[in-house]
């Protein structure tokens, strides 16, 4: 027969003053509801002092530094991120001078090129896939490898080709590309692809020399880029594997080389949480000193929110007065 163990006396038990036990939580971190007609900057404010609310304050607040400061603000960009909507979001913050530089996936070009071309993108995959046409849209395969040959052709890196192709051509929604807007600002756009994995790469056009010179630069022109980032922001903003990859590399090389880069900010914003930006863009980079912020949420929302936040900073940067 087993024998049952004796109740535990809670008779015994030690108590503390509830008072001087320590909180995390107290009553000035709490939500202050918003108010019809209250500005942006009220509404940021009445955000809750806690978890991830916290985390976009001081997202918002590390790239307002950097820009007061002119250190870098590095943005990466999945391509999911123009395809829902979001250029027009990153082409008001180049104009703001919240772009030092980006970095972009293959598919980030196609997307861009071909809203600026017909205003309009995304193919449904899974019909075009059995009937044989997915990734077969002539012109857009056309102008992006013919941009790229030349690019190679002309020592320059990817992103500057399409940029130049999309400035300097016949693009009727051409104020809305990102690769443009870079391309007028002088701001760098590297891309960096994986052969096979974007649809212009099927195509008779697509020099895979091309390709790996262009792309090759860019990472070169990545590594310069991040050389310079102490002091300044990395947003990794959708992707999950290879622009975390290419920046943990970038900032091999930059320190490889003898260039002090470690306190900095870097921020990942996708709608959950995954390994490689986690670790490749949060984690690892910032083990030195810096900071390292996870923003989970959908893009659509995520990324309107921040950027009105660096409109807002930059703003009331311009209302104080000078000392």
């Amino acid at each position: 027969m087993t024998k049952t163990p004796p109740r535990i006396d809670r008779s015994r038990v030690r108590t503390i003053p509830a008072r001087r036990r320590p909180s995390k939580v107290q009553l000035r971190s709490e939500a202050r509801p918003h108010q019809p007609g209250a500005r942006f900057t009220a509404f940021l404010d009445g955000l809750p002092a806690l978890l991830g609310a916290r985390d976009l304050r001081d997202a918002i607040a590390a790239a307002a530094r950097a820009r007061t400061r002119r250190t870098p603000i590095l943005w990466g960009f999945g391509a999911h991120v123009i395809k829902v909507g979001l250029a027009p979001i990153v082409v008001d913050l180049l104009q703001r001078g919240f772009v030092s530089g980006i970095l972009l996936n293959g598919a980030g070009c196609v997307h861009d090129l071909e809203l600026a071309m017909m205003g309009a993108t995304s193919e449904d995959v899974g019909p075009a896939l059995d009937d044989g046409s997915f990734g077969m849209a002539r012109e857009t395969a056309e102008r992006l490898n013919a941009a790229i040959g030349k690019g190679a052709a002309d020592g320059i890196g990817m992103g500057a080709a399409i940029g130049r192709e999309i400035l300097e051509g016949r693009y009727p929604h051409k104020e809305r590309s990102i690769l443009a807007t870079a391309a007028r600002q002088g701001v760098p756009v590297t891309v960096h692809v994986a052969i096979g994995t974007d649809i212009h790469h099927m195509h008779p056009s697509a020099d895979g020399a091309a390709l790996g010179a262009t792309s090759y630069r860019d990472f070169e022109t990545l590594a310069g880029l991040v050389a310079t980032l102490e002091g300044g922001v990395y947003f990794n903003v959708g992707s999950a594997v290879v622009l975390p990859e290419v920046f943990l590399k970038a900032l091999a090389l930059a320190r490889n080389l003898g260039h002090r880069v470690q306190r900095f900010t870097t921020v990942n914003l996708d709608f959950l949480r995954q390994y490689r930006p986690t670790v490749n863009v949060v984690e690892r980079p910032t083990r030195m000193g810096g900071r390292g912020i996870s923003l989970v949420g959908q893009h659509e929302i995520l990324v309107p929110l921040l950027a009105a936040g660096l409109v807002e900073a930059s703003a009331t940067n311009k209302r104080r007065p000078a000392r």
